[in-house]
């Protein structure tokens, strides 16, 4: 089991911003809202590399709203090559991937970051680990698609996906309603 060449993960949502600044937070992906303001909580952090991201947390179209599309994977990708690039130079380091909530956008990105810098691990192990640094975890289906063709996974991030859900669904019954709630039902029925 690799890590991400830095040592401490991070996964959460906006509100927690304040609450990680003490952290020594070194790298920090941020995926927003695209009509979303910049946010202020950075401005007690100390110096960090930050990149963001701009698309909303959906998995169908919807009229004036920015799906998730390969090139956001991309980008995440290329993010995850600069730490690989930077790993030498780094003793430590502290990665944050946020979005709005830290359940959807933000976990797969992390996934895919987690995916891409171990390319051996299993699909299944991979999502134990995402579990273990975000128990909420629902990651965003259509950026777990992006991720698993863009990094060779042939379709078992996606199958692996829907295990995932199932076991959030077990374990965080609320995740079918709310789901459900934000038209996301294709989810609820990946679920094995």
């Amino acid at each position: 089991m690799k890590t991400l060449a830095i040592s401490t993960l991070t996964i959460c949502g906006i509100d927690e911003l304040p609450g990680n600044s003490a952290r020594e937070v070194t790298h920090v992906l941020s995926v927003l809202d695209p009509d979303r303001a910049e946010l202020d909580a950075f401005g007690a952090y100390g110096e960090h590399h930050r990149v963001t991201l701009r698309f909303h947390d959906i998995i169908d179209p919807r009229p004036g709203q920015i799906m998730p599309a390969p090139e956001h994977v991309g980008e995440i990708l290329r993010f995850g090559e600069g730490l690989q690039e930077t790993a030498a130079a780094r003793v430590k380091g502290h990665l944050l991937v946020h979005c709005h909530m830290g359940i959807s956008r933000s976990t797969a990105a992390m996934l895919t970051l987690m995916a891409q810098a171990d390319p051996t691990e299993g699909e299944d192990a991979l999502f134990a680990r995402l579990r273990e640094i975000r128990p909420q975890s629902w990651p965003n289906s259509v950026m777990i698609g992006f991720a698993d063709a863009q990094l060779g996974r042939q379709g078992r991030l996606t199958a692996a996906l829907g295990r995932h859900y199932a076991h959030q669904i077990e374990a965080q019954p609320k995740f079918r309603t709310w789901m459900n709630d934000l038209g996301r039902r294709r989810e609820i029925e990946m679920a094995v």
